[in-house]
């Protein structure tokens, strides 16, 4: 995992600086004039409902490299909000994914979904972030976080208005998920000791979820068929990236795995 530990080392400089440059107390003042955050949670399907794409705004990764460098990311999510996504995922990291909050910020000013901040949070600090970038909902990674801080950063996301899409990889992060109070889970098919994709996590984490709590299944899906099989899994809602942005018509792909 020296992966994921050299990108919370990372993380926790990143939001120290920032912290020093803004203060919390300025992001919540400029919070508390905010409208309500839009209901993400609604947005997506129980289990047995109609599927629903999460679509994600990201120019690289670590384990794809660049995928697009030049991504204008407000004018991809309009397009995914025409072909009719119920939200759009918006990678806010930039070592690793060419993100920033700008982008968030832009697409905000451009679409309605809701939105997903998707970064490496290991603060609340970061949630301030999101929440004043027009973000509604916030992805902690349970891989990322001890037990205490993601209670304690699900609390927050409450108090914030914010939702919490919470990652995990296999049963005991999904147990631990759960434990913490988790309603939105998310099943990453990518493992991150090898980066190796594998649709089974899903297949086998989804149908661990109790009915009160939404599943999504991440990474690895790219095709129709892919969908096709996640829904046979019991996946209700699906979180797609790469193939959207590499997709010469990425309204078109999003249809088709919705229909």
């Amino acid at each position: 995992m020296t992966f994921l530990a050299d990108i919370l080392t990372r993380k926790a400089a990143e939001v120290a600086e920032r912290r020093r440059a803004q203060p919390d107390a300025a992001l919540e003042a400029r919070i508390a004039r905010l409208p309500a955050a839009r209901d993400f949670a609604a947005a997506l399907s129980a289990r047995g409902g109609p599927v629903r794409v999460i679509a994600e705004v990201k120019r690289a990764s670590p384990s794809a490299g660049a995928i697009q460098a030049g991504l204008d990311a407000p004018a991809q999510a309009a397009r995914y909000q025409e072909a009719g996504a119920a939200c759009v995922s918006v990678l806010t990291d930039g070592p690793g994914f060419g993100g920033s909050l700008d982008d968030l910020r832009a697409v905000r000013a451009r679409v309605a979904l809701p939105l997903l901040r998707k970064d490496f949070v290991i603060d609340r600090y970061q949630l301030l972030e999101a929440r004043e970038a027009g973000a509604d909902a916030a992805l902690l990674i349970v891989a990322a976080l001890s037990p205490e801080a993601l209670t304690r950063l699900l609390g927050d996301c409450r108090a914030l208005g914010l939702a919490a899409l919470v990652e995990v990889h296999d049963r005991p992060e999904t147990e631990t998920a759960l434990a913490c109070g988790a309603r939105l889970v998310g099943v990453n098919n990518r493992n991150l000791h090898t980066f190796q994709v594998d649709l089974a996590a899903s297949e086998a984490l989804l149908p661990l979820l109790p009915a009160e709590v939404k599943g999504v299944a991440e990474s690895g899906v790219r095709t129709a068929l892919d969908a096709r099989r996640l829904r046979a899994a019991g996946a209700a809602n699906l979180l797609v990236g790469e193939a959207l942005v590499r997709a010469a018509d990425p309204g078109a792909l999003l249809r088709e795995m919705t229909a």
